[in-house]
């Protein structure tokens, strides 16, 4: 009997399982590291393919294969749909990108038995998340999802900061798990149907929908990191070796949102219109705050991090216009919407990775990742700074790379808001879609402040000026993302209509063919109203380069002399005299800290004839934490030490307490039932 897609994908989750149960014993060996790292390659290419292949059926059907394994009448359900095929191929796609980086970026690893043993876990983790089909093994492998990756955040444990990062994430995975198993039990009902199938067919009461899609928020929300949940997500991505910081932020926040996609479209029933503005609003603050914290960061990863809730808010923008548009049974506007969101799941998985890859050789590099400490870095490692300024070019939305496709078709999908009859969404969208274009704005400067200051100007410090290029499997990833960049910012039509399948089944309907347009053109809408080719901007561009690099060999001067760079009047070859990333940053700084971070600058200026230094000092509050989760650590941490002497009752008051406890729980039972 041939296997199916489902029992094929299966397997290769079992193949990473024992691979991980391999490593435990070896990984100590010099050439464990390849060889997991190579076998995981391999693992990743097949599943991605299966999911790929199903995903370019004609009419792909639902493939679903039941275990004797979890709830005794349940079973360990696993179904393959379109949905599932998307987000498998991201998944899969990061997997192999990010195992080909780790070829030559885990022989650098100091403690490899520490790495090893959970990367192919992590993978399979989220490979089984996408696939389950019934709430029990859902939440038991979005556990193994979770614990696997805080391992790997806590593989450098020994510091500090890396140890607090992975106890704060811990904390927030714990809270989104217990969201979702609420959310899971909302949808069961009483009858306790966790197949999805049964949830499916008895979907709940709008207001237990209403609880639903709160949970959900805060379950899938806090994992993704839309804000104000994200506080684990700058910390813990950071801590974390590099190819597993790209899997976490470009793969692993994308299986937090397939989950939301999951229990919001098809779990919990016909969306109520209310529900759209709350997830447009969380949307645009998420996308507005997460550049405007980026932007003050100076360490490059961390940087990376907050950019990543940016393009999670972008992506729950666009699901909330789908949400707006499927409630007023505006199909095709709905499918333009959840197009757009998936295409940018696919694109932020691509750049995003290319990014963390960059940054992880720079950091191999240089030993440490403060961009103050940077600058230089194109004459010394001109192959990472090329990919590096791809990353940035694809990720700040410029043509002809593939994240401003996905982002002007969000903004097409905004256009299409004054068709809506609700009085609140015509306000709400036009104030997103504003939203929206700062954050555009912003995120195009903060990435000229993250290439300018980590590779262009003079070595700011004496590990930038002696850096060398990174290994070949290091660039090797990285040009390989930049190739799918590219080739989904030129062609993006084939990727439109992949994704068609997967549209369909959540909103009911589906953009037009888009590869077979003259000339490869996307038209979402009309060809009167807009249009989009990708091939033809890459083409102007290049013949655009082409032609004035002819001009200035053909026509300008062929005599040269070297001489000193203009200083701006001040001879002074100190690198303290350039631009740091604090500098670049300070004028947005001072339009928006105030408000938004409590921003407060201490200037100590000596007077006339005092011969000290004069100092500036930014201080830099992150009110979130400070008035959302400060005050809950504290209660927390103050009831913990009124309850510390629970410890040390005698064994007859534990059994009375036990005894108490048994009984609230029975008339908590009681009264449910």
């Amino acid at each position: 009997m041939i296997p199916t897609s489902v029992e094929l994908l299966l397997e290769c989750c079992a193949a990473l399982l024992g691979l991980s149960a391999f490593a435990v014993p070896f990984a100590r060996r010099a050439w464990a590291t390849p060889l997991v790292y190579s076998a995981c390659l391999v693992v990743a290419l097949a599943a991605g393919g299966l999911a790929l292949r199903h995903l370019l059926m004609a009419a792909p059907a639902p493939d679903s294969v039941v275990l004797p394994l979890g709830l005794p009448w349940v079973g360990a359900r696993f179904r393959l749909d379109a949905l599932a095929a998307v987000f498998l191929v991201v998944v899969n796609l990061g997997a192999a990108v990010a195992s080909l980086y780790a070829l030559g970026y885990g022989r650098h690893e100091p403690e490899p038995q520490r790495v090893l043993p959970f990367y192919p876990v992590f993978l399979a983790g989220m490979n089984l998340v996408v696939l389950a089909d019934d709430a029990f093994s859902f939440l038991v492998v979005w556990e193994v999802m979770s614990l696997s990756s805080w391992a790997l955040v806590m593989a450098r444990h020994r510091d500090a900061d890396n140890a607090r990062a992975g106890y704060v994430y811990l904390l927030m995975a714990s809270f989104g798990a217990i969201c979702l198993l609420l959310a899971f039990g909302l949808l069961a009902g009483q009858e306790g149907g966790y197949a999805f199938d049964a949830i499916r067919s008895h979907p709940p009461s709008p207001i237990a929908a209403g609880f639903v899609l709160a949970l959900a928020i805060l379950g899938a929300g806090s994992k993704a990191g839309l804000v104000p949940l994200h506080v684990w997500l700058p910390l813990a991505h950071p801590a974390a070796p590099s190819h597993v910081s790209a899997l976490m932020s470009g793969v692993m926040t994308k299986v937090a949102i397939y989950a939301f996609i999951r229990i919001v479209f098809d779990l919990a029933g016909a969306p109520a219109p209310w529900w759209s503005l709350v997830i447009l609003a969380m949307g645009g603050a998420t996308a507005t705050m997460g550049i405007l914290y980026a932007l003050l960061q100076n360490d490059l990863k961390r940087f990376l991090a907050y950019s990543t809730v940016e393009n999670v808010g972008i992506i729950f923008i666009a699901l909330g216009l789908g949400m707006a548009f499927k409630a007023q049974h505006m199909a095709l506007a709905a499918a333009l919407a959840v197009t757009a969101a998936l295409f940018h799941v696919i694109n932020h998985s691509l750049f995003k990775s290319l990014l963390f890859f960059g940054a992880g050789a720079v950091q191999g590099a240089m030993g440490e990742r403060d961009m103050e400490r940077f600058g230089g870095l194109i004459g010394r490692m001109p192959q990472t700074a090329l990919a590096f300024l791809i990353g940035c070019v694809a990720i700040s939305a410029l043509p002809p790379l593939n994240g401003f496709v996905s982002e002007w078709l969000v903004f097409q999908a905004i256009l299409l808001s004054p068709k809506l009859d609700a009085s609140a969404l015509k306000i709400m969208i036009p104030a997103v879609g504003a939203l929206l274009a700062l954050a555009a704005a912003l995120t195009a400067a903060a990435f000229v402040r993250a290439f300018g200051i980590t590779f262009l100007g003079r070595p700011r410090s004496v590990a930038a000026a002696e850096a060398s290029e990174t290994d070949r499997w290091s660039r090797a990833a990285m040009f390989a993302c930049c190739g799918l960049c590219l080739a989904a910012g030129v062609l993006p039509g084939f990727v439109i209509d992949a994704i068609v399948p997967a549209v369909q089944s959540l909103v009911g309907g589906r953009m037009t063919p888009q590869a077979a347009q003259p000339w490869l053109s996307i038209v979402p809408i009309a060809e009167a109203r807009s249009s989009y080719n990708g091939l033809l901007v890459l083409g102007f561009v290049a013949a655009s380069a082409s032609l004035a690099a002819f001009v200035i060999h053909r026509f300008g001067s062929h005599a040269f002399r070297r001489a000193p760079a203009w200083d701006c009047g001040f001879p002074d070859p100190s690198p303290a005299t350039q631009y740091t990333a604090g500098s670049f940053a300070q004028p947005i700084r001072r339009v928006f800290g105030p408000f938004v971070f409590g921003v407060r600058e201490e200037v100590d200026m000596p007077a006339p004839g005092d011969t000290r230094a004069a100092s500036i000092r930014v201080v830099v509050h992150d009110r979130i934490w400070e008035t959302l989760y400060a005050p809950i650590a504290g209660g927390i941490d103050y009831v913990a030490g009124r309850l510390n002497h629970l410890q040390f009752l005698t064994i007859r008051r534990y059994l009375s307490l036990v005894f108490l406890a048994l009984v609230g729980l029975l008339l908590v039972l009681a009264i449910w039932l």
